[in-house]
């Protein structure tokens, strides 16, 4: 064998580990019970470390040192193969294993503390992983040759930093400021929706939100669909776990969460199977697939021509009258702006402001500008400067995301960044298709999802985000067609 085969061989064997930890995460949010947690965080440590210590092998070194590729593929195979061994030596095994148990210990305190917007009760468990990522971030950061936090976006969105990302987060900044109030006029003119008549059980909800997800193009041969408290996309390319959570009196929030879910699922379903389990079989990062979730979701399926879809199955699987199905009655409910004070149930033109938020927040904490004992003031004092709203409590406010609380700093980037993606890809998939409109209609997706799985999903990770968009559209990330889907869908009466 080749240093490269020898190289493809082990980095097969590393992937696998991390399917099985992905699995094990699945588990952890849709079916284990709670007593469970301690021995997870056992196991999901000594897969961390067992992939941790494949990666920094001799072996792999030695084959690195080595290796040259046959093509262009295994090429930029291999210099990704490169980047995760540099990041990998760049820190010990036992500071690798000590993240996943401080990760999982508090994760399972920070469901109690939420639940009782008890902030005090997860304060020491957050400052250990903190002080863990600022150990990780330093050591990374010294090897990548970046600034700490730089290095932690590296681990979700290669090629991005925080100074890329700071003024496009300025300039939204200020215009929603103006945009805002705007869109909150027109909306008081356009009227009060009509509600959806409920309650809808959970049976048909289940029902719909597969059907829903088949019209998408989700296979359910490679797929399951089960609950879970926070709707997420897990598993392998091959068996995706998606999930979602029922609410008899709230429709949207299992159905929409579902085709969210399975924009993500379909993006891991398309990924190049001749490099399955190869680092440039993956996905081309989180802002990517932020990108491939929203396009469906946000993009597609909140459009006209969509709700006019959407709407007659809501009403032959709930019955009753049929005018609050009506597409532009579901426009009103589902594409109305409000300030609010959860990220999750936020609009798409307030969103950006939560995760601009948390970005500042999570990189003051990282380079030691921000104490965690300091977090629920900083937080409030944050959204009440940019949303002019104050959570009455912190389970509200700080301890609304899982992300901190499981070890996960520098990813908030990649939801705006993937929105931003999201608007540019729909701007290029339209022009290359002109009756877009008229299949969403129909609820005929199979076109919209053949583009982008030409243009994105079966592209993996050869290409970081801006290569990727440049060969997609023409052009790197452009927030400007963010900001006119916005306009064009808010802002004008």
């Amino acid at each position: 064998m080749s240093a490269y085969d020898r190289l493809t061989a082990r980095f097969a064997r590393i992937g696998a580990l991390g399917e099985a930890a992905g699995m094990l995460h699945w588990d952890a949010s849709a079916m284990m019970p709670p007593g469970g947690g301690a021995a997870r965080g056992e196991q999901l440590a000594a897969l961390a470390g067992l992939r941790h210590d494949l990666l920094v092998s001799p072996e792999v070194s030695l084959d690195l040192g080595e290796a040259t590729a046959p093509g262009a593929w295994e090429d930029a195979n291999l210099a990704l193969m490169r980047h995760a061994h540099l990041r990998a030596t760049a820190l010990p095994t036992a500071l690798v294993e000590a993240v996943e148990r401080a990760n999982s210990a508090c994760e399972k305190v920070w469901r109690n503390a939420k639940a009782s917007a008890d902030f005090a009760m997860v304060r020491p468990h957050l400052a250990e992983v903190v002080r863990l990522q600022r150990e990780v971030a330093q050591g990374l950061g010294e090897a990548l040759r970046m600034a700490p936090y730089d290095a932690l976006m590296d681990g979700y969105q290669r090629g991005v930093t925080a100074a890329d990302v700071e003024p496009v987060f300025d300039a939204y900044e200020s215009w929603l400021a103006e945009a805002l109030p705007r869109a909150e006029a027109i909306q008081a003119r356009r009227g009060a929706a009509l509600p959806l008549p409920g309650p809808f059980p959970v049976a048909a909800q289940r029902d719909l939100c597969r059907a829903m997800a088949q019209v998408v193009g989700l296979d359910f041969n490679h797929a399951r669909l089960d609950e879970s408290l926070h709707p997420f996309c897990g598993g392998t390319p091959t068996d995706v776990r998606i999930t979602t959570f029922y609410d008899e009196a709230n429709v949207a929030k299992a159905l929409l969460g579902v085709l969210h879910e399975t924009g993500h699922a379909m993006y891991e379903r398309g990924l190049p199977e001749a490099f399955a389990r190869q680092p440039v079989g993956e996905a081309a990062g989180m802002a990517a697939h932020e990108s491939q979730s929203l396009i469906v979701e946000m993009q597609a399926c909140r459009s006209d021509a969509f709700l006019d879809f959407l709407g007659t199955r809501l009403q032959a699987s709930f019955g009753g009258d049929p005018a609050p199905y009506a597409a532009a009655n579901l426009g009103k409910l589902w594409r109305r702006v409000e300030r609010g004070f959860i990220r999750v149930d936020a609009d798409e033109m307030t969103y950006p402001a939560h995760v601009i938020l948390r970005f500042r927040l999570e990189r003051a904490m990282i380079e030691g500008r921000l104490e965690v004992a300091e977090l629920p003031e900083a937080w409030n004092a944050g959204l009440q400067k940019s949303l002019g709203i104050t959570p009455p409590n912190d389970a509200l406010g700080c301890l609304q995301d899982i992300h901190w609380h499981d070890g996960a700093f520098g990813y908030f980037p990649s939801y705006t960044l993937g929105a931003m993606a999201a608007a540019q890809l729909m701007a290029a998939l339209r022009r290359a298709e002109p009756e877009l409109d008229a299949q969403l209609a129909r609820g005929e997706m199979a076109r919209m999802m053949g583009w982008l799985r030409g243009h994105v999903h079966s592209q993996g990770a050869r290409l970081g985000l801006q290569d990727l968009l440049r060969a997609a559209t023409g052009k790197p990330l452009d927030p400007a067609d963010f900001t006119a889907h916005l306009t064009a869908r808010y802002l004008t009466d």
